[in-house]
């Protein structure tokens, strides 16, 4: 496995999901047009949501730090990125999903909370981009192999 081409998919992935989640956003945005902020009748989407995104927030690092702290430093580096590639995966899943619901519950209702919601965990979801210094510091590596990344 070649480091550039790894992290290159990584950002590429990484690319696509920030993508659609933007597309749908605006698109959702543009067909409601409309902005409502009363709490009165809106059942439980205006409650499920904020409670599925602090979920995947806090969850998505959690879990996140779980996977990568299991990582042996004595198995081979290409295992290593193996391992830090699906941590990574289910990291973006748990962060899009609630911001999906959001924008899924701002569709059905037009209350504005679910959408602030969401346009944040989209937020935090481009600021999760995969670059060297995150793998460096996310999974426990030998000098040899963070000089090999450093270096790509």
């Amino acid at each position: 496995m070649e480091l550039k081409n790894f992290i290159k998919s990584l950002s590429i992935m990484h690319l696509f999901l920030l993508g659609g989640l933007i597309i749908f956003t605006v698109w959702v945005i543009l067909q409601i047009n409309t902005f409502n902020t009363s709490t009165n009748g809106q059942g439980p989407f205006l409650y499920a949501v904020p409670v599925f995104a602090m979920l995947g927030y806090f969850g998505s690092q959690w879990i996140f730090k779980k996977m990568t702290s299991k990582i042996k430093m004595d198995i081979k580096f290409e295992e290593k990125l193996k391992k830090y590639q699906s941590a990574l995966h289910l990291k973006y899943a748990l962060i899009e999903m609630p911001a999906f619901i959001g924008l899924f519950a701002y569709y059905n209702t037009g209350n504005a909370l679910p959408l602030v919601i969401s346009i944040c965990l989209l937020a935090y979801l481009a600021v999760q981009r995969p670059n060297k210094d995150n793998i460096i510091n996310s999974i426990p590596l030998t000098p040899d192999e963070k000089n090999q990344i450093q270096n790509t």
